[in-house]
């Protein structure tokens, strides 16, 4: 998939989590490139041309998101009900040198002596993760490690605060690491 195919794909996942449908947001994503079009020339370059994309995508998905009569808080899409997302054990304790850091770190895949084979699998197996993640952590996930915007534009884009985008993200990791180390384990 290459950078506009995934680009398009990220587009449609953040409006569809302001519309009911992906019919809709993929109405969403055409009706926002049209205002981007029609809005070019007043473009002033106080954010970065994707960030300004992302919020006219954003405000188009909320118009139509609130002409559906649909009202879901961000807060409620990552419907992990409450549990943590990685157990507290896996953590090292606050008389540790380095509290609330991990515990053991993941292995280094790229000099196992299957390199090629094994990255690629991991590759997958870490992509197949993110896919599974809830919408809002796989946006957030996406948008910072797949595409590396920086924490201020994902908060922008997304019109999320800094610490929620913090939490969605330290859930997508921790579940992303959880898989890859069952992956590891097999």
């Amino acid at each position: 998939m290459g950078v506009v195919e995934r680009y398009h794909a990220t587009m449609i996942a953040v409006a569809h989590t302001y519309v009911r449908t992906r019919a809709s947001a993929e109405e969403v994503v055409q009706d926002a490139w049209l205002g981007v079009l029609n809005g070019l020339d007043r473009f002033e370059g106080r954010s970065s041309l994707k960030t300004w994309i992302m919020r006219i995508l954003v405000k188009t998905a909320l118009t139509r998101g609130a002409r559906e009569a649909r009202s879901v808080p961000f807060s409620s899409l990552a419907g992990d009900g409450g549990e943590p997302a990685v157990s507290p054990e896996r953590f090292r304790g606050a008389n540790d040198a380095f509290p609330g850091h991990w515990t053991r770190y993941p292995r280094d895949w790229q000099s196992m002596p299957e390199d090629v084979l094994l990255g690629h699998e991991t590759l997958d197996q870490a992509l197949e993760a993110i896919d599974r993640l809830p919408e809002a952590q796989r946006l957030v996930i996406t948008l910072r490690d797949v595409y590396g915007w920086t924490a201020d534009e994902v908060c922008t884009a997304l019109d999320v605060s800094n610490g929620n985008q913090r939490v969605l993200l330290h859930r997508a990791r921790s579940r992303v690491r959880t898989a890859l180390e069952r992956h590891f384990d097999d």
